[in-house]
């Protein structure tokens, strides 16, 4: 299974509105590579049968999100199938101590995307959220019973940080008006886990990358790319065109595919202990809400979500514009932010003019 994984990423940010007038890039029909480790989780649970597992039931930690977020939450309407707020974290904590460059405090989400099911789940959209996109977050309760007052124009990924998943369950669900079903978040070690369980991943990059902050040196060509070496390829971002969050997204779909090609390649069922190994890195690293903290809820989910096929999934991200005020952050972009929410929240078809971002030229 080839890809070509190119490094041609949107126009930069700091760039003047003739060059960011350029023509937007096509969309990409992939998904992101935290929806790709729970797809796995999913093969592996609802394949094989969760009791083989039954002493990794412990691995799991779960957010109470009602009793986090009270009764103040987004109407659930029967139309809108299912919706899951998925968390990639960049936590410096415990096994992820050395995976990180630079200094940085407590955890902040790297990675945030809607995966959106419609009613009858045979197919799936994800909305990726840029981390760097201006929002308006509510009042929260932290874990220790405390309370953050609602703040305008703070960054997306700063939520995580200061107050935890539960608020960013509740600040999603205020900017979009749809109730997220489920949370799930995986952190980098459990990527990092995955990758090497399945003997790495072969990538194919048209132009060189050469990125100081992330290590990752890789000339033009195909390369097979073990853990550490595929987690400084989704996170590069100043080793391809403007070192830009939005460049880094386009990045991280194509790595997808690839990844998921070669699961798909090998023989999990025939071979227990590498499935087992994968199994056990995964859970190690994934915290879900309290409804599905639990092996047998993972695979009740999973076997309801068999019908999805990957290949026919579409992300596409959050239509977001420059600010006006501060050109190295991004606002959602009306109305096509509006419209994409309404028909997520409505099951309805998403317009064309609602998967374009004016930030890329759209």
């Amino acid at each position: 299974m080839s890809h070509d994984l190119s490094t041609a990423v949107p126009p930069s940010r700091r760039s003047s509105p003739k060059k960011r007038s350029r023509k937007a890039p096509k969309k990409r029909r992939t998904g992101r590579i935290v929806l790709l480790s729970l797809l796995v989780l999913a093969l592996i649970v609802g394949g094989t049968g969760y009791w083989l597992y039954s002493d990794l039931n412990g691995n799991i930690s779960g957010v109470d999100l009602d009793k986090a977020i009270g009764d103040n939450r987004p109407e659930k309407l029967p139309t809108s199938g299912q919706n899951v707020l998925v968390l990639g974290s960049d936590s410096r904590a415990g096994d992820n101590a050395d995976l990180g460059t630079g200094k940085v405090a407590g955890a902040r989400s790297d990675t945030a995307l809607v995966m959106h099911v419609p009613e009858g789940r045979t197919q799936a959209t994800a909305v990726s959220i840029p981390r760097d996109t201006l929002v308006t977050r509510p009042e929260c309760t932290k874990s220790d019973g405390s309370k953050i007052p609602s703040a305008k124009r703070v960054m997306f990924n700063s939520v995580y940080s200061l107050a935890g998943p539960a608020c960013v369950v509740k600040t999603v669900e205020a900017m979009s008006g749809v109730r997220m079903d489920h949370f799930m978040e995986i952190d980098f070690s459990g990527f990092k886990g995955l990758v090497d369980a399945i003997g790495g991943v072969t990538v194919t990059v048209d132009k060189p990358i050469h990125d100081k902050s992330s290590g990752l040196e890789l000339s033009a060509g195909t390369h097979k790319l073990n853990g550490t070496q595929s987690l400084a390829f989704v996170r590069t971002r100043h080793g391809v065109g403007d070192g830009s969050d939005l460049g880094r997204i386009g990045l991280q779909q194509q790595f997808m595919i690839a990844l998921l090609g070669e699961v798909k390649k090998q023989d999990l069922l025939g071979s227990p202990t590498k499935t087992f190994k994968i199994a056990d890195s995964l859970t190690s690293s994934l915290t879900t809400d309290s409804d599905l903290a639990s092996l047998k809820s993972l695979a009740e989910f999973s076997r309801s979500m068999q019908g999805v096929d990957p290949a026919d999934m579409e992300t596409i991200m959050l239509p977001v514009r420059y600010d006006t005020a501060d050109p190295n952050r991004v606002v959602a972009a009306e109305p096509q932010a509006t419209q994409l929410w309404k028909a997520i929240r409505t099951g309805g078809e998403i317009p064309e003019s609602a998967k374009k971002s004016p930030a890329q030229g759209g």
